[in-house]
C-alpha cells in the first residue's frame, strides 16, 4: 500500500461539528502503519499556499478526543479562489512533504477544489489520495442525505424560534410582530427549520419564506395581516437570501470590506427591511432577531446525531483512501425503517462540485409561505433528542366582579 504522510484542510464557513469530522480522521489514521505523518493546513488552503502546516501526531490525544464537542474550525479556515499557479504551487508542496493522503472538509467549493487537485495529481502521475469530507450549515451538498453541521443548526433554530415565540405571545402588545433571519444564501434548509419544534397551528413560526419561491412583497403583507388578525401576534421566518422576481437579492452589501474572493456581495439584513415595511404599509410594530455567525458555531444545542456523524465520515474517508479511493467524497444515506437510521457512501467528486441542493417543492406548502409535513419528517430525526419541555399555563379564569375596563 502507498505510504506517506496527510494533510487535513478545513474550509469555508465553521460549523459546531466540523472539528468532529476532524477528530475522527485524525484516530483513524493513527490506527494505520501506512500513514506517517499527519499535518493540520492552518487557515485552510492558505496554509498549503504558504507553507503553514503543524505536526498533529504532536498533541496529546486527549486534545484530539476534545475536539468532537469544540466548535468551529480547529485548524483555521478560510475562503480563497485558486488559479492554475495556485493549483502548481500545492502539487510542488506535496511532493515536497510527501503528503500522499489528502482531506478536504468543506463546502460545493472545496469539493470543486478537491476534484480538481485530484485531476492534476493523476495528470502529473503523482499519486495522490483525495477525500472530501461534506461540511456546511446550508446543507446545500448534493448526493448526501444531508450535511453534517446542518442538524446542529436546524436543532438551534427550532429551539430559538420556539423561544422567540413565547417571548412575542408573552409580551405581544408592545411587539406585535417578530421577524427572524436565518443564514443562507441560496437554499432555504436553514429556514426551514425553524417549524420543527411547532406541535399546534398557533405555535411559532407563523410564516416562513425560503429563496426556493420569488418573494412578494404584497402577498407577504396578506399573510402577515390574515395571521395577525387571528393572533394579534406573528411570528415570521425568512432567509436572508431571499430573492425578488428579477433574481436579486433583496440585500447584498458590495465593495472591497463585503465581496469574497469569488465576487459574491454579503447577503444579510432583509428582516430588518420587512419589519420597516410591515410598519409602514400595516402600521404594526415589529422586531427582527438576526443571530449572525452565533448559529452556525454554537454548540448550546449540538446535535448528537450530527457530533456521531461529522466523526464517522471522517473515520470513513481515511479507511477508503487506505484501500485506494479517490476523487470522492464520502456523502450520508438514510437507511429505510421507522427509526432513523444512516450509513456512508462515496459520491464522485466531480458529481458533487458546483451544484446546489435546494429545498424540493414538496418540502414548500402550495402557498409559498411555510413548509409541508413531508420537511418535518425529513428533518426531525437529525436534530435529535432529548428536546428540552416546557409547561404552558392552563389559564383557568376568575369570575370577573367588575365592570369591562375601557381604555
Amino acid at each position: 500500500m502507498l505510504r506517506g504522510n496527510l494533510v487535513i484542510v478545513q474550509s469555508g464557513g465553521p460549523t459546531a461539528v466540523t472539528n468532529s469530522s476532524l477528530c475522527g480522521i485524525v484516530q483513524e489514521a493513527l490506527r494505520h502503519a501506512e500513514i506517517e505523518d499527519i499535518y493540520g493546513a492552518v487557515n485552510g488552503v492558505l496554509g498549503i499556499l504558504y507553507e503553514n502546516l503543524i505536526d498533529l501526531r504532536r498533541e496529546e490525544p486527549e486534545t484530539i478526543q476534545k475536539l468532537r464537542v469544540t466548535p468551529s474550525a480547529a485548524l483555521g479556515s478560510c475562503r480563497r479562489g485558486l488559479n492554475s499557479e495556485d493549483f502548481d504551487r500545492i502539487l510542488a508542496l506535496f511532493k515536497a512533504h510527501n503528503i500522499r493522503y489528502s482531506f478536504f472538509i468543506g463546502g460545493n467549493g472545496t469539493m470543486g477544489f478537491a476534484d480538481k487537485l485530484s485531476k492534476l495529481a493523476d495528470k502529473a502521475d503523482f499519486e495522490l489520495g483525495v477525500m472530501g469530507i461534506p461540511k456546511t450549515i446550508d446543507n446545500d451538498i448534493v448526493l448526501t442525505d444531508h450535511t453534517p453541521g446542518y442538524p446542529s443548526v436546524a436543532r438551534w433554530w427550532a429551539v430559538a424560534t420556539r423561544d422567540a415565540g413565547l417571548d412575542n405571545e408573552a409580551i405581544y402588545q408592545p411587539d406585535t410582530v417578530k421577524v427572524l433571519e436565518t443564514m443562507g444564501r441560496d437554499a432555504g434548509w436553514i429556514t426551514a427549520s425553524t417549524a420543527l419544534l411547532k406541535e399546534k397551528e398557533d405555535d411559532p413560526p407563523h410564516l416562513i419564506y425560503l429563496p426556493e419561491r420569488t418573494f412578494d412583497e404584497d402577498k407577504f403583507l396578506g399573510d402577515v395581516e390574515q395571521v395577525y388578525k387571528k393572533l394579534r401576534r406573528v411570528v415570521i421566518a425568512v432567509c436572508e437570501g431571499l430573492k425578488d422576481e428579477t433574481e436579486e437579492y433583496f440585500f447584498a452589501t458590495k465593495g472591497p470590506l463585503y465581496t469574497d474572493s469569488f465576487g459574491r456581495g454579503q447577503v444579510g439584513g432583509v428582516a430588518d427591511y420587512l419589519c420597516k415595511l410591515i410598519a409602514i404599509k400595516l402600521k404594526l410594530k415589529a422586531r427582527c432577531d438576526r443571530p449572525g455567525t452565533i448559529q452556525r458555531v454554537s454548540t448550546t444545542c449540538v446535535s448528537k446525531v450530527d457530533a456521531e456523524e461529522a466523526c464517522i465520515v471522517g473515520r470513513i474517508a481515511v479507511r477508503e483512501v487506505i484501500l485506494g479511493a479517490t476523487g470522492y467524497m464520502v456523502a450520508l444515506r438514510r437507511q429505510p425503517g421507522a427509526e432513523y437510521r444512516s450509513m456512508t457512501c462515496l459520491v464522485k467528486l466531480e458529481d458533487v462540485a458546483g451544484k446546489t441542493k435546494y429545498v424540493p417543492e414538496n418540502f414548500i406548502n402550495e402557498e409559498g409561505n411555510f413548509v409541508t409535513e413531508e420537511f418535518i419528517k425529513y428533518a426531525k430525526p437529525l436534530i435529535g433528542e432529548p428536546l428540552p419541555e416546557y409547561a404552558r399555563v392552563r389559564k383557568f379564569p376568575l369570575k370577573r366582579l367588575l365592570p369591562p375596563y375601557d381604555e
